[in-house]
């Protein structure tokens, strides 16, 4: 369980590029190599976290919980298996929130604009790593929390738009709209595309 220390203003965030720096570094902790850990150490925030591969599968949640390389949470298992299962060999896991919180109702009530545009360059950098990026929605209901991440969504989906990434949802979409969370999806369960243009104009 992560319950946040406090509001992420008054942390002395790292720059995602500075963070990244490091974690593209040699690591007593895990191996790099097959690992993207950004930052490199457990913290409050959560910019990136993934396998490194020439195919990825880009995963967008709301945000991240306790997971670490060698440690994945039932979330990211699953993600990871569902990635596999597609033909994908690698997945990074990206969110649409960087701030760790194992209950979304613990994520702050305000958007802190500092973390979002670092993670915004996050973002970017995980489309870069593909020619013709891969994007998984899948933020499920969660994504009604906060008035913030629909807000931060956008900014997203204008960055994969840049660079013609294409994106999916795991099988069809919930009742509600929303796209599955990828916990309760069986391990071979089928992406499907996505449109997020129409989905973010509803």
């Amino acid at each position: 369980m992560h319950i946040p220390q406090g509001p992420t203003a008054a942390l002395a965030l790292e720059p995602f590029d500075e963070a990244l720096a490091e974690a593209l570094q040699p690591s007593a902790d895990y191996d790099v190599t097959r690992w993207l850990y950004v930052p490199n150490r457990y913290s409050e925030y959560r910019y990136i976290l993934g396998t490194r591969g020439r195919h990825p599968l880009i995963c967008v949640g709301i945000n991240p919980s306790t997971a670490a390389p060698d440690a994945l949470d039932p979330t990211l298992q699953s993600a990871q298996r569902i990635a596999l299962a597609n033909g994908y060999d690698s997945f990074l896991m990206f969110n649409v929130y960087a701030q760790r919180a194992t209950r979304p109702d613990d994520m702050e009530p305000a958007l802190n604009p500092t973390l979002h545009a670092e993670n915004r360059k996050a973002f970017r950098y995980l489309l870069s790593l593909s020619e013709r990026p891969a994007v998984w929605a899948a933020w499920g209901n969660i994504i009604g929390k906060r008035a913030y991440l629909m807000d931060c969504m956008r900014d997203f989906a204008a960055d994969g738009e840049a660079v013609g990434a294409r994106w999916f949802t795991a099988g069809p979409l919930l009742k509600s709209g929303q796209p599955h969370h990828p916990l309760y999806l069986r391990g071979d369960t089928r992406l499907v595309d996505f449109d997020i243009a129409a989905y973010l104009n509803k």
